[in-house]
């Protein structure tokens, strides 16, 4: 579990990018390309401390692995029940 804000930051940036590259037609493999280069980037700036960002990948993978988190939300229909 993330407790560091500035982890927790780049997790929810990272989170919203990745929907939204899985909604463009990208697939797993870009994905894990684009967090890589992402976690590259911030062990490069030394933007948080190494162990973070350890922890920042965890939590990603983790994000990855579920396929509920990349499921398209299908509106239910409303039944109106008093129908004269």
């Amino acid at each position: 579990m993330l407790q560091n804000t500035d982890a927790i930051r780049h997790y929810q940036q990272l989170t919203d990018a990745l929907v939204d590259f899985w909604q463009r037609g990208y697939r797993f493999d870009d994905l894990r390309l684009y967090v890589d280069g992402y976690l590259a980037a911030l062990r490069n700036m030394r933007a948080i401390e190494p162990f973070q960002i350890h922890r920042l990948e965890e939590e990603i993978v983790r994000y990855l692995r579920d396929p509920s988190n990349f499921e398209l939300s299908q509106p239910q229909p409303q039944v109106e029940y008093d129908y004269r």
